[in-house]
């Protein structure tokens, strides 16, 4: 059985202020070629195929054509609901679109009906574990406390018993929408802590023949049965040094994985630089960043000024722009809070002022209206 594991497609997700509707139709079209021209027997996508629970209608728009063309090839398409999904929403005509091989997979509790695919060496089972979002699906498994590892472990255990009931040889693949203890996380995945300790143990996979895994953004292998394909791209600053691939995997009549990392189309390339405004505008080697998607951190003691400006002068694609002034070796660097206790309200404004501006001292104009304000306060409160 040859397949490609691919998930977190997020569509309708741009990327801070430009859209990525066009980078999104590329790698749904790079996908469908690749199923094509590599002969796949199947698509599986791991959750995440929308960024919202009620997506734009062009990203609905786009889903439906990529499936289509899917369907067309005769490749099977096997899909969970992720975390950004509404899982209701995205099973709906589920019955009808497995007839034309598109499978969706978003019911919790039947997570231990499989879609069975089948090759030259028998029946390939395609369990799908839909984001289980624990105190929504407790009392579906049975679990006592309400906690990630509980609720996928007890649907593991549901997999493994069906697995046990079916013919010898029957080889196992689940689709999963978790967080992986071990695994690397990204500033652009959204927080599922709130439902329980958010990660889950590699072993709560053991006795499928391979784990195709969502949710997290970067490619990754935590073993040669449990591997991430990441999103097909970067939709955060912090995803810049990702390679954006997804996984090739052929499955042999003993279950044995041998996977293959494809890469998929970068629309443009991203890139972080730091260092105080006149160095960025002047380095040489930050030359090659010039038709990047730029996040540029400024690290001038004083804010510059028109920063923005200046650097989208060079950088015309500077998308983000952030602060973290440089300390002074002689700095205090004791808490805001330690810095305070003592002082009078003159210095402690004083101390808010530097705080806030730094590099730039107040000067004897402003401490003097400074001091004006603070004695008018008293003699108002005074007189309350």
């Amino acid at each position: 059985m040859r397949f490609l594991h691919t998930s977190d497609w997020h569509l309708g997700r741009g990327l801070h202020r430009v859209p990525l509707l066009d980078a999104q139709r590329r790698f749904l079209d790079h996908l469908v070629d690749t199923a094509r021209a590599r002969e796949v027997d199947a698509v599986f996508v791991a959750g995440d195929i929308y960024d919202r629970a009620v997506p734009p209608l062009a990203a609905v728009e786009l889903f439906d054509h990529a499936l289509r063309r899917l369907a067309e090839a005769g490749v099977a398409t096997v899909m969970i609901s992720g975390n950004h999904d509404s899982a209701r929403r995205l099973g709906v005509g589920a019955p009808l679109m497995a007839g034309a091989g598109i499978h969706l997979l978003t019911d919790p509790a039947g997570c231990d009906r499989p879609v069975l695919l089948r090759d030259a060496y028998g029946d390939v089972a395609v369990y799908g574990l839909p984001y289980l979002e624990p105190a929504l699906v407790r009392e579906e498994f049975a679990v006592e406390t309400a906690r990630h590892s509980a609720v996928l472990g007890a649907a593991m255990d549901r997999v493994r018993e069906d697995l046990a009931g079916r013919p010898d040889g029957t080889r196992a693949v689940v689709l999963a929408h978790a967080f992986v203890t071990g695994a690397a996380t990204s500033d652009s995945e959204r927080d599922i802590t709130a439902g329980g300790a958010a990660s889950v143990p590699v072993t709560l996979f053991d006795g499928v023949h391979y784990a195709a895994l969502g949710h997290l953004h970067g490619c990754q292998t935590l073993t040669d049965r449990v591997r991430y394909s990441g999103s097909p791209l970067a939709y955060s600053f912090s995803e810049a040094a990702h390679r954006k691939s997804m996984w090739l995997v052929d499955l042999d009549a003993a279950g044995t994985v041998h996977a293959e990392r494809l890469d998929y189309p970068v629309p443009r390339p991203l890139a972080r630089i730091t260092g105080r405004l006149e160095d960025l505008l002047a380095d040489p080697a930050l030359e090659a960043h010039r038709e990047h998607w730029v996040e540029a951190t400024l690290t001038d003691p004083a804010r510059p000024a028109e920063p923005m400006a200046r650097l989208s002068a060079r950088f015309p694609h500077l998308l983000a722009l952030a602060f973290a002034p440089e300390r002074a070796a002689s700095e205090d660097r004791r808490s805001y809070a330690e810095r305070l206790r003592g002082r009078d309200d003159q210095r402690i404004a004083e101390d808010f002022i530097a705080h806030v501006r730094p590099g730039q001292d107040l000067d004897a104009r402003e401490r003097a209206e400074l001091r004006r304000a603070l004695e008018s306060a008293r003699v108002r409160e005074g007189g309350a």
